[in-house]
């Protein structure tokens, strides 16, 4: 299988999802976030689903949407094979467990829990496989991300959703252990 072959629309389509559910919420003033996720309640279930797609601000959503299409174009050019699985697994996974396990009851919002996920699959899969590729996607992933990295899962900033981001890096650790002996990936 070659590499052009793991193209998927995917990342762009829930760029595309981001930016329309934004342009409604500020230009016709409508608060979309109640589909955030609002941990333990029932109104906060469609959050699982949601949440990702609903951004507070203009910064918020520019924030997100470079590091979704370059690390979701990422996973499915180098690994086409499993892409799927760790994007729903980091984006699905990680909005069941803020859902479940956050202490706070407030919405979380917002596209960088499915970034922190993808962030740390890329760099702890690189260095699991030990092939040359996937080393230096993770070089290269921890050089542009890495720094941020560590500060956004503490609960430094009350406005932002460190839940998402902790359990998405985890989700993404734990996809980049359960599967790095895949003998395809790409």
């Amino acid at each position: 299988m070659s590499r052009s072959s793991g193209y998927s629309p995917l990342p762009f389509q829930l760029v595309f999802l981001m930016w329309a559910l934004f342009y409604i919420q500020f230009n016709f003033g409508v608060d979309l976030a109640f589909l955030g996720i609002k941990p333990r309640t029932l109104e906060g279930l469609p959050g699982i689903f949601f949440a990702p797609m609903i951004h507070g601000s203009l910064q918020h959503i520019l924030g997100n949407t470079a590091p979704v299409l370059f690390l979701g174009s990422a996973l499915y050019f180098f690994y086409g094979r499993i892409g799927n699985t760790v994007f729903f697994r980091c984006y699905f996974i990680t909005n069941l467990l803020v859902w479940l396990l956050s202490p706070r009851a407030s919405y979380h919002i917002g596209a960088s829990g499915l970034v922190y996920g993808l962030s740390a699959f890329m760099i702890l899969f690189g260095v699991l496989r030990k092939e040359l590729v996937p080393l230096l996607l993770s070089i290269f992933v921890f050089l542009l991300y890495g720094g941020a990295f560590f500060y956004g899962v503490l609960p430094i900033d009350p406005r932002v959703s460190w839940e998402s981001h902790l359990f998405s890096a985890l989700v993404g650790v734990v996809s980049a252990i359960t599967l790095r002996k895949k003998k395809r990936v790409m």
